[in-house]
């Protein structure tokens, strides 16, 4: 009897690190990819807004198609008109920020100081998280902030070649993408909402394509037709946009069979591999002592802070089966009793 349950759960570990080295390959991937195309000595694209538009659109008809017409996944039920104008329209904008400001950095600065500067995110995410109440200031909090703050601050220092509009712009995707963050725990946390990523993709998605393609009609469109870009090989952006959705369904794939801090874990493993892998591949990208040291101190910062998290969840866990507990015998005694 041992045996087969000891091969289904060799199986499953397998299975486990495979989704997670797909979405760890994905994702250092896809940063590459945009990098390539947004740049003006490779593919020349220079339209960040306009690519990501396109990720969004093609993102919406792939949901579209998968759910509706193939009907391969399904959607989770429970969205209201409310639910959706109060929640996943802020999400749908914030999404859209992070992808257009993340990708309009690349223009400026090296995909590693790029990365090294979203180590910045926890300290974001815990500063709103505690102005919408959802974190509780503390000591040990303060101090894990401190220490990725300083962190990313020493990497800044060793920069070499460094952008301020370029910083500007990927800190601007930090803070969209900290407040993307935080409208989900309030969907979850406050409204009781609970969606699959491809249900959130499902819904989220043509709200950011709108969000988007708004400002791409003042902002990109002119120099498009200007300089004659819209045929500029479509084969490699529709395979940027396929790469794209692969990587959400990679990340529903490692949710599904771990869980949301497993994925923040691997984006930390993420991280590391696309700074060193960027110092091989772009001649923009030259990484010192300083680069690196103050990286290694925010990514101890960052790895406390998911420590931190993890506590956190396990406690909330250990309350909620408590709590179901001791709600089983009052019920059975309030059934015997009538």
């Amino acid at each position: 009897m041992a045996d087969p349950v000891k091969k289904n759960m060799l199986k499953e570990e397998i299975i486990t690190y495979a989704y997670l080295i797909l979405y760890i390959a994905l994702s250092s991937g896809q940063i590459f990819f945009n990098k390539w195309v947004l740049s003006s000595k490779e593919i020349n694209f220079p339209y960040p807004l306009g690519l990501t538009l396109l990720h969004m659109v093609f993102s919406s008809v792939l949901c579209f198609l998968l759910t509706k017409v193939f009907k391969i996944l399904k959607v989770e039920e429970g969205m209201t008109l409310e639910i959706y104008t109060t929640s996943v329209i802020p999400i749908g904008a914030m999404f859209a920020m992070t992808l257009w400001l993340g990708n309009t950095a690349y223009l400026h600065i090296s995909v590693a100081f790029a990365q090294m500067l979203k180590a910045i995110m926890p300290v974001a995410v815990f500063i709103l998280g505690v102005a919408a109440g959802l974190e509780v200031m503390s000591c040990r909090m303060l101090l894990i902030m401190s220490v990725i703050s300083f962190g990313v601050l020493v990497a800044s220092y060793g920069e070499i070649n460094i952008s301020w509009i370029g910083v500007v712009y990927q800190m601007g995707g930090v803070v969209g993408e900290s407040l993307r963050l935080i409208f989900m725990e309030i969907l979850v946390k406050r409204k009781g909402l609970k969606l699959n990523p491809i249900s959130i993709m499902y819904y989220v998605s043509p709200c950011s394509a709108l969000c988007l393609f708004i400002p791409w009609i003042f902002l990109e469109k002119p120099k498009m037709d200007a300089h004659g870009m819209w045929n500029l090989h479509p084969v490699v952006l529709t395979l940027n946009s396929l790469c794209t959705f692969a990587l959400n369904l990679s990340v529903f794939l490692v949710i599904s069979h771990t869980s949301a801090l497993t994925i923040r874990v691997a984006g930390v493993v993420k991280d590391w591999v696309v700074v060193l892998v960027s110092a091989l591949l772009f001649a923009d990208t030259k990484l010192t002592v300083i680069n690196l040291f103050g990286y290694g101190i925010a990514i101890a910062g960052v790895a406390a802070y998911n420590n931190h998290k993890l506590k956190r969840e396990a406690i909330r866990n250990i309350s909620d089966d408590s709590q179901a507990a001791l709600t089983i015998p009052t019920a059975t005694s309030s059934n015997l009793n009538r």
